[in-house]
């Protein structure tokens, strides 16, 4: 196993295997105005949501590992107080990659990247036309993690409005995640996104507790057939349900039950995997 001291080690070798490791994350496309009134906007990967009462979402603009120095963000979010934070789709790629280039202080980098620019209706900063969500936020704080190259700085965001195109709602009026199309980061040179063959739906146990792996009989428990996987599915009910007349059940072995109770599990036929096992 390849084990990394962060403290021994170079930055550049944390910060690649961290990016690396920690994926995929969303990213936030900053709108921001320095305090001529220069437009600048800029992509970054650290970012996600972190409450809802209040709305609060947390970017992290990283000190360059070469040449420790900072994004125009940075000094123009403590200069402000304001940003608008876009959701990027994977339709944006190469105009965002475009942007995310260092570009000299006070360039437009929402006409160096063909973006719209949108006046917001709380924050000073525009909205981006581009992107499917808008948030108008204010910054509450800016909490620096460091003075050395690779050091984060965390800019809290508080929600004002958000703006969401009705395009990618389904019926309900939720986001549907393939209509949305978001892009993600990964490590190296690699980005992700979502489509049909790439997301898979689960429901959480809410409302219920499930019994968990240590009241599963040993010998499903112990299965060199059923994956862990397999295992949560059958740990997920509350207990282990009744035995009842089970014709498939009959006449075979254990490793025959394990494999047809596995084929259940992946048509979503718990009840039925249950019962080949019992």
């Amino acid at each position: 196993m390849l084990t990394i001291d962060p403290k021994t080690e170079k930055t550049s070798l944390v910060h690649k295997y961290i990016l690396g490791a920690v994926a995929p994350r969303p990213i936030a496309f900053a709108s921001t105005l320095d305090s001529d009134g220069n437009l600048n906007l800029s992509p970054f990967s650290f970012f996600n949501a972190f409450s809802a009462n209040p709305p609060i979402l947390i970017f992290s603009p990283a000190r360059r590992v070469r040449g420790n120095t900072t994004k125009h963000t940075l000094g123009n979010v403590i200069e402000t107080k304001e940003v608008v934070i876009g959701i990027v789709t994977a339709e944006m790629a190469q105009q965002v990659s475009l942007s995310s280039c260092d570009f000299e202080k006070g360039v437009n980098e929402f006409e160096k990247a063909g973006f719209t620019a949108v006046k917001a209706d709380l924050v000073t900063p525009y909205l981006i036309k581009e992107s499917p969500v808008n948030f108008e936020c204010k910054v509450n704080e800016v909490i620096a993690l460091g003075e050395e190259g690779g050091a984060g700085n965390l800019v809290i965001c508080e929600v004002l409005k958000i703006h969401i195109d009705e395009s990618i709602l389904d019926e309900d009026k939720n986001i549907d995640p393939l209509k949305l199309g978001a892009l993600s980061r990964l490590g190296g040179n690699w980005y992700g996104k979502a489509t049909k063959d790439s997301l898979f739906q689960l429901k959480k146990p809410i409302g219920k507790i499930g019994m968990g792996f240590d009241n599963l009989p040993n010998e499903i428990r112990k299965s060199s057939i059923l994956s862990g996987s397999d295992l949560a599915i059958l740990a997920s009910l509350e207990e282990i349900p009744a035995k009842t007349d089970f014709l498939e059940r009959e006449e075979k072995n254990t490793g025959e039950k394990h494999i047809l109770a596995k084929k259940y599990l992946s048509q979503g036929n718990v009840n039925d995997a249950w019962q080949i096992l019992l």
